[in-house]
């Protein structure tokens, strides 16, 4: 089994802190995927300054195949004391999906990880142990394609206590909403967006303690290559339309010329869709037997907007009805993020008579690497063919 991983989290500050006392770590190694999330005592800066030494020592610790043990232990002599509680204390979650479909959950003292499989709530078999005087629950699995994680802190059970709900959101209610939730869409970065939303709406936008959510879905590996700019000898035209067309999985064109090469190449004609015209957004067009094609420069530009909101984390309600729209751009971002763990971009280095012939390769090549950059910064990896 070749698995891939789609992993998005949003925090929640407590109300009036400036730093969250939750930190999430993601880190990619060699073999495996790896989710942390540490919640550290308290709120604020002391909070936040045990949850990243937590999670960095974690990340870096297990980045190197250290074992649960030496983990805990360097956590436990390496966390700074309160001198208030005289104590050093964070609690944590590490989900960690390897390539060949093992995993392996550890969890200490946060709310229990929450399995949606097969659309059902599974109940996680935990075997229990003490480590350094900590009472650690950890699982060792195969993943089945689909599998969706849900980790959180304390601060996400805890939404509404003493306001809308009596004792709080709890554990179970939290997964039962997501199992509602996943019947509407089976995108990470969304049912976190979803499950955040629910719990800042239970605080009444006055969270009362930093509150968490991170999500990890099991996916197949999804190649997205994308097809922009003419080759700069023409005699390159069709080499760079056989390997192109030879790679599997989704296959986007950006630029008329380029459409047009693709058109000739297929022998099948590019039909504008004057239906989905945009104020800003240039139309799309199809050609038989690619996925999506759009304008260049105007919409990967627009696309790379909604992009790096992604990742800064700018995600709620709003940014998905953005990205839900019928335009290039939208349906561009959309491909990215929600259907890609690796892009290949073929990116011809021809100019476009019509424009200033330096302004426009350098545009491109600039364009080209800030998407690669902002790509790879939401997990995936990325490689250019130049022609």
């Amino acid at each position: 089994m070749d698995v891939s991983v789609e992993v998005s989290y949003k925090s929640l500050n407590k109300f009036h802190e400036e730093l969250c006392g939750d930190k999430v770590e993601i880190i990619k190694t060699a073999d495996s995927d790896i989710a942390i999330l540490a919640d550290g005592m308290g709120s604020g800066v002391k909070a936040n300054i045990l949850a990243t030494l937590t999670s960095k020592i974690l990340g870096t610790m297990f980045q190197n195949g250290a074992s649960i043990e030496d983990a805990v232990e360097t956590i436990v002599k390496t966390l700074p004391i309160c001198q208030v509680r005289k104590v050093a204390y964070a609690t944590f979650s590490i989900l960690q999906i390897f390539h060949n479909g093992e995993g392996y959950l550890v969890e200490f003292d946060n709310p229990e990880c929450v399995l949606i499989r097969d659309k059902k709530l599974m109940d996680i078999p935990f075997t229990h142990r003490e480590l350094e005087g900590k009472d650690i629950r950890e699982w060792r699995f195969r993943v089945q394609m689909g599998d969706c994680f849900v980790l959180m802190s304390d601060g996400v059970v805890y939404a509404g206590a003493g306001e809308i709900l009596n004792l709080g959101w709890t554990r179970d209610s939290m997964a039962e909403y997501a199992l509602k939730c996943m019947k509407t869409t089976t995108s990470a970065s969304r049912l976190t967006a979803m499950l955040s939303k629910a719990c800042d709406d239970l605080y009444l936008q006055k969270p009362g303690d930093d509150t968490t959510v991170c999500v990890t879905r099991v996916i197949p590996r999804r190649l997205v290559s994308i097809f922009t700019g003419p080759p700069e000898d023409p005699d390159d035209d069709r080499k760079l339309m056989e390997q192109f067309m030879s790679e599997a999985g989704c296959k986007v064109v950006c630029g008329g010329t380029s459409a047009n090469i693709a058109a000739k190449y297929l022998d099948k004609p590019v039909v504008t869709q004057i239906q989905n015209t945009s104020s800003d957004v240039p139309p799309m067009a199809e050609i038989e037997g690619m996925d999506l094609v759009t304008e260049g420069i105007i919409t990967m530009n627009k696309a790379l907007k909604l992009l790096r909101q992604y990742v800064r984390d700018e995600v709620d309600v709003d940014f998905f009805l953005a990205l839900d729209e019928d335009n290039g751009a939208a349906r561009l971002a959309k491909i990215l993020i929600e259907e890609c763990t690796e892009l290949k971009l073929f990116v011809g280095k021809a100019v476009n008579q019509a424009y200033d012939a330096t302004m426009d390769l350098d545009l491109r090549m600039n364009l080209i690497g800030q998407l690669k950059s902002v790509v790879e910064r939401m997990g995936h990896r990325v490689e250019i063919i130049y022609f």
